[in-house]
């Protein structure tokens, strides 16, 4: 069934009544229409080409460029994403909170790190209503932090759930906070207009933004790609790193047929071209969600555009509720922070080594950065441990016993293992750990028992273990 403008008046209606601005009105508007006229938001293969090379941060000049970023870091500002609970790990609060390394939140880490550059950068959340109060909370332990014309947040929007049948709003009478879905990280750019954050940033004389989420502690301001991204005197730039297997259902870089750059998500890409889309040989870049903004560029592009940049829509389908599959289908229109590398013009994007990508968005990626795997440094940056004999692991945790963070942690009452020395890690079942653990190369734990199977202390352990 097809939407109508009829329909589309019940969205303003809706929108209105929840004092949403014009602006995000207009936004999901012109992506409501795209999904009624029957446009699906899918990039197949024959509309991209890959991309074949890229400019290297590593092998650039990189004291020639730190001492440029250097020399205009004070026009620069920190941008976090920070609209996540953290629910698919069964956390109820915001995410940053999360204990992450040596008993430091991600949020203590990120504000460490930018207290710890040679000239201190504001940092600034982009919240949601969920995680506004718990962050704002958490930043009052940092009282050198405060700047009285640049606050610490500013919010993220909300946008109506599309019944997925009628193309209408759901109305959920049992939970009303159904009815609405975030509208994707791409909400930044409206999000920092309507908010006043952007025309605050601007009139502070910062004019260039580093925007990254949260969750990822390898993203931090580096003088060096400042000082590229100034010299480029482009208005946007994407940080991508080399894919391998682990990222192939990851949003990778890729060129329209016009040469502008595009990133593709895996929920643009049709079932047929799932294939090319995995394939890390042919797309060899995937987008690390840190980004580079020359903020008086987008003031001009926003006023262009009369607030509607026009990313590229994706159509995530979901259920009403989303604990219950059982609930009515319906259709979240989303937008991705870097599809906006398909939108300004001579937009840039760079290859950045793997170290810039430390994302948790598991328990098993937890597991890992709290592990001897990697190390605080004394700026407070998560680099690897230079005893680490393995660049990469792969860890798969039994979801019954480690997916939600209280049980993780019980498995783990003394302290995570050693991982310095691992490469695979496999667990089946309830296994806790005793302190001092170490792992080493491939190690698969199973029990099948109902009991729990404590690994004792100072255990080291290679190989399979069945009990």
């Amino acid at each position: 069934m097809s939407g109508s403008n009829n329909d589309f008046r019940l969205f303003y209606k809706k929108m209105k009544t929840e004092s949403l601005p014009d602006i995000v009105i207009e936004n999901f508007k012109h992506h409501y229409q795209r999904l009624a006229g029957g446009e699906t938001g899918m990039v197949p293969e024959t509309d991209i080409d890959p991309v074949e090379t890229l400019a290297d941060i590593e092998t650039q000049s990189g004291g020639e460029l730190a001492k440029t970023g250097e020399d205009i870091i004070h026009k620069a500002v920190i941008i976090k994403l920070n609209g996540g609970l953290g629910t698919s790990m069964g956390m109820q609060r915001a995410k940053s909170l999360l204990k992450v390394k040596d008993d430091y939140s991600f949020l203590d880490i990120i504000v460490r790190q930018a207290r710890h550059l040679n000239r201190p950068v504001p940092v600034i959340f982009m919240n949601s209503f969920s995680t506004q109060v718990d962050t704002l909370k958490a930043l009052a332990a940092y009282p050198e932090l405060k700047n009285e014309n640049i606050p610490f947040d500013f919010l993220q929007h909300k946008i109506p759930k599309v019944d997925e049948g009628s193309l209408r709003p759901v109305e959920c009478k049992k939970n009303r906070d159904l009815d609405w879905c975030p509208p994707g990280h791409g909400d930044i750019y409206p999000a920092l207009l309507t908010s006043g954050m952007l025309n605050r940033l601007l009139s502070e004389g910062r004019e260039y933004a580093f925007i990254s989420n949260s969750d990822n502690l390898g993203a931090v301001m580096d003088p060096c790609l400042l000082g590229y991204f100034a010299n480029t005197g482009s208005p946007f730039m994407m940080e991508v790193a080399d894919r391998t297997e682990a990222d192939k259902k990851g949003g990778h870089l890729a060129r329209l047929k016009t040469g502008r750059y595009i990133l593709r998500e895996i929920a643009q890409t049709p079932e047929a071209d799932m294939d090319a889309f995995q394939d890390i040989y042919r797309h060899k870049y995937f987008n690390t969600n840190n980004i580079w903004i020359h903020l008086p560029s987008l003031k001009v592009l926003m006023k262009k555009k009369n607030g509607v940049l026009a990313l590229p829509m994706i159509c995530n389908r979901k259920t009403l509720d989303p604990r219950d599959p059982e609930s009515a289908p319906v259709v979240q229109l989303e937008t991705a922070m870097g599809a906006a590398i398909a939108v300004f013009d001579a937009a840039e994007a760079i290859r950045v080594p793997r170290t810039r990508f430390t994302p948790v968005k598991n328990t098993g990626d937890l597991l890992a950065v709290q592990s001897d795997r990697y190390l605080l440094n004394g700026k407070f940056q998560l680099v690897p441990n230079p005893k680490r004999t393995i660049d990469s692991i792969q860890i798969d945790l039994d979801p019954a016993y480690y997916r939600f963070i209280d049980r993780f942690e019980n498995h783990f009452p003394f302290g995570v293992p050693s991982l310095v020395d691992c490469e695979s890690l496999t667990i089946k079942g309830d296994v806790r750990f005793g302190s001092h653990v170490k792992l080493k190369g491939w190690v698969a734990l199973s029990n099948t028992g109902r009991e729990s199977f404590e690994i004792e202390d100072r255990q080291r352990i290679q190989g399979a273990l069945h009990v």
